[in-house]
């Protein structure tokens, strides 16, 4: 493994088997090693129960620039945390297994780099391609929310799973981030909602990081995994959370 590494991505894995089956960590890799920079990807693995971790072991064997965290079973945004604090790169992406926003469009973040945004982040179209009208409603819903009660008014998209972020601002970034959340504690079940990312986003505008929205490919990829009510009801409870927080202090 290099150095020198300018792109580390971070992918959270729970229970993934049947979308590393479709081969997307190979599409990764195709993608990666045609770029004209060194990399590494961390696959996080957040105590999956599928056989995940052993198809990810024996890519790996054969893939130098992969690696391989197990962590506890905490939900995405422990898994992502420690992918974050562990990655060498001078870019940081974290992007879903399920490579809904294809890695590609990573591309089209660099040139943000280059005039001086901290933060790079993927924003959907509104039309939200291929997915089902409770997870359109659910998103119109949790933007309504969300600028009423924690703001972020700038933001068009902050659930976008698809977030750049330059080394330093990673690191101190992630590791608030951790703190605020006394290194997240052991879960149950599938674990996405929608408060990590908008946490985060908040936390950093907070920091006085600055922050380039640009618009990338989505395509709704379905999973049983995740119920729109139960995600919704998480969602929501995230914000009220996140509100607290802003209340009480716990972001200065």
């Amino acid at each position: 493994m290099k150095e020198n590494i300018y792109l580390s991505v971070v992918i959270p894995c729970y229970d993934e088997m049947s979308n590393l089956q479709k081969g997307v960590l190979d599409k990764v890799q195709h993608f990666l090693d045609k770029a004209k920079f060194y990399y590494e990807v961390i696959v996080v693995d957040d105590g999956s129960k599928d056989g995940s971790v052993e198809f990810i072991e024996d890519f790996i064997k054969q893939n130098d620039n992969f690696i391989l965290i197990k962590n506890q079973h905490s939900g995405k945004a422990g898994a992502v945390t420690a992918g974050v604090l562990a990655a060498k790169g001078d870019y940081i992406l974290f992007t879903d297994m399920d490579q809904a926003t294809p890695i590609e469009e990573v591309n089209k973040f660099f040139p943000f780099t280059k005039d001086g945004y901290d933060v790079v982040i993927g924003s959907r179209s509104n039309q939200r391609q291929g997915a089902p009208w409770t997870r359109k409603f659910v998103s119109k819903a949790t933007v309504i929310l969300r600028k009423m009660l924690i703001g972020l008014p700038e933001i068009v998209d902050t659930q976008c799973g698809f977030k750049m972020f330059s080394h330093n601002v990673a690191q101190q970034l992630f590791t608030k981030f951790f703190q605020i959340h006394d290194g997240f504690k052991n879960v149950s079940g599938s674990n996405v909602s929608a408060g990590m990312d908008m946490e985060v986003l908040y936390l950093a505008k907070k920091m006085g990081y600055k922050i380039k929205e640009v618009p990338v490919r989505w395509l709704h990829v379905e999973t049983r995994r995740v119920s729109p009510l139960r995600s919704s009801i998480a969602g929501f409870i995230d914000l009220l959370v996140i509100k607290k927080n802003i209340i009480s202090g716990i972001y200065k």
